[in-house]
């Protein structure tokens, strides 16, 4: 297939649906990530797409829906709230369990809340986070499974190294912490850690997603799963009234979270 047939596809793709993945051009074009990384960059020095990590938009998307801050900046928001949300979600860890905990800001706070509870263990914890992986480094009778994969601004490991490890394993509860949420899901900027978020929700028996109220309306730009697949939701009581009432019909079970005088501001 020549170069222009190849960006002819890629551009029709990113038409049709908005948005295009590398990996998935990779299978349908049957060429190397470098070729269709080369063919996206030449679209996208013509105007037609604009470049996001792991592929391609329409160039008219919003940017805030591909805007991905890097962890330190994510981790002074919402602090009293993050902290009331891991609280809530420590509840359902016992001691024998097998656990995944994405990477995130309030899953890094309950990977910490983990490591100060000598009650939880032992434990094996699967994560694609690297700040994730340093809470719980050293922690007793915990063992660290870190996935792989390539690093993204917030210090997730995501691609298809991630996908294939976390595609054979078998965990009893996944921990997912999201960019936005809005009526169809929880949704993140970066296409190819949506796939991988995808991946740890397959893996787990049970899926509690952790989202204080400021991600509610916030909609990045893949969608990772609907709310059948979510068990659990745990969000903080700043949550509106009309986004309770849709989310509490939307998943089992809802968990508001609130915090106290103690926790950071």
């Amino acid at each position: 297939m020549l170069a222009t047939q190849r960006r002819e596809r890629i551009l029709a793709e990113v038409r049709a649906h908005g948005a295009a993945r590398v990996a998935d051009l990779v299978v349908a074009l049957g060429v190397s990530d470098m070729t269709v990384r080369r063919d996206i960059a030449e679209l996208a020095r013509e105007g037609l797409v604009r470049r996001v990590h792991g592929g391609a938009v329409a160039p008219d998307t919003p940017s805030r829906s591909t805007d991905e801050p890097g962890f330190e900046a994510k981790r002074t928001w919402s602090s009293a709230q993050k902290t009331a949300i891991a609280r809530a979600a420590l509840a359902d860890v016992e001691p024998g369990q097998a656990l995944a905990l994405s990477a995130g800001t309030t899953t890094w706070v309950l990977a910490t809340m983990i490591a100060a509870d000598p009650t939880l263990r032992p434990l094996t914890v699967v994560t694609n986070g690297l700040r994730v992986a340093d809470a719980l480094h050293g922690a007793d009778d915990v063992e660290v499974v870190l996935t792989g994969g390539t690093r993204t601004p917030s210090d997730a490991l995501v691609g298809p190294v991630a996908d294939a490890t976390l595609a054979d394993l078998r965990v009893d509860r996944t921990f997912l912490g999201v960019h936005g949420l809005d009526a169809d899901g929880p949704t993140t900027p970066n296409l190819a850690e949506a796939a991988t978020d995808r991946a740890l929700v397959r893996c787990a028996a049970a899926t509690t997603v952790l989202a204080d109220h400021t991600k509610w309306g916030t909609v990045g730009l893949a969608r990772i799963c609907g709310f059948d697949e979510i068990d659990t939701l745990v969000v903080d009581a700043g949550l509106a009234d009309e986004a309770r009432t849709h989310l509490a019909a939307a998943v089992d079970r809802l968990v508001l979270a609130r915090p106290t005088p103690g926790d950071p501001q």
